[in-house]
């Protein structure tokens, strides 16, 4: 047996190229495109590289940007009136705070200071909490990325058991959330689980969201399952890899998604998709 592959890459431009429609045609009608604004903070390479990535895609699909940056010594006031200044601005719908922040920065004050209505990230408390009461405002990009995968499957999902390795605000909780929205039986496998592979192994659908590269084996998945790895570390040979062991794994799951290549894209085509409906609640 060997898992079909998961593309991102093509899941997310054809998202993308139905966006870059929506925007021509937000145009043509007398709209302005849709505006991203993106704080930077420091010289974080990968937060630099995946700032420049956002960018990119926002051309593609006609929005505009601004991004303000930083210095590494920027004091928590100094981003907080960013975007402070960012609500104001009419011309933006979405503000994404590129994270992590220095030390000095306490992220939670910086993203509760963002508007909800703006917060494309998905990561507001109000957007969270929305998401928890199952009437999502704005959904967090990486787990709404997570069930556009999901859904390329043509598996019925509801009633599967689900387990989510990572419970992290910004993916593992927001994913649990939409899994139970989903009419999953839904496992939180944490630092704190005592034996996570236990968990694992009778899951039909695996994320794992945890940066421990190769941590999820083949002998640890249930034979066809779906996994998703949201997982991304840079190894010593420059080479990126994921939570699950990719090699023993396609050999007994029945969908896997490839890092990279896999979830990165489809958390940018959702963060896409989450300005453009921002801008379309203003001016429809």
């Amino acid at each position: 047996m060997s898992a079909r592959i998961l593309d991102g890459e093509v899941i997310a431009k054809s998202i993308k190229d139905e966006i870059a429609r929506r925007t021509i045609k937000r145009v043509d009608e007398g709209h302005r495109p849709p505006g991203l604004a993106i704080i930077l903070v420091g010289d974080d390479p990968s937060s630099h590289v995946y700032v420049r990535l956002k960018k990119k895609d926002c051309e593609v699909v006609g929005f505009h940007t601004k991004i303000c940056l930083f210095d590494e010594s920027a004091s928590e006031n100094e981003v907080v009136s960013c975007v402070h200044r960012f609500n104001l601005n009419e011309n933006i719908d979405g503000i994404l705070v590129q994270l992590p922040l220095p030390p000095q920065i306490d992220t939670l004050t910086v993203i509760k200071t963002i508007n909800p209505e703006k917060d494309v990230d998905g990561i507001h408390p109000y957007n969270l909490g929305m998401l928890t009461l199952r009437e999502p405002a704005i959904r967090s990009c990486t787990s709404k990325g997570i069930m556009s995968l999901l859904d390329q499957t043509d598996i019925p999902i509801r009633g599967l058991d689900a387990t989510v390795v990572g419970a992290s605000n910004h993916v593992g909780r927001p994913a649990c959330l939409e899994l139970l929205r989903a009419g999953c039986t839904v496992t939180s496998c944490h630092r704190f689980s005592r034996d996570t592979r236990s968990h694992v192994v009778s899951a039909d659908i695996v994320i794992s969201a945890t940066g421990v590269a190769g941590l999820i084996e083949g002998n640890w998945i249930k034979p066809g399952a779906i996994v998703i790895d949201v997982g991304i570390e840079r190894q010593i040979d420059g080479s990126l890899r994921g939570d699950v062991d990719f090699d023993s794994v396609i050999k007994v799951a029945g969908w896997l998604t490839p890092v990279p290549g896999g979830v990165g894209p489809m958390t940018r085509a959702s963060m896409l998709e989450n300005v453009m409906e921002a801008a379309e609640k203003v001016a429809p």
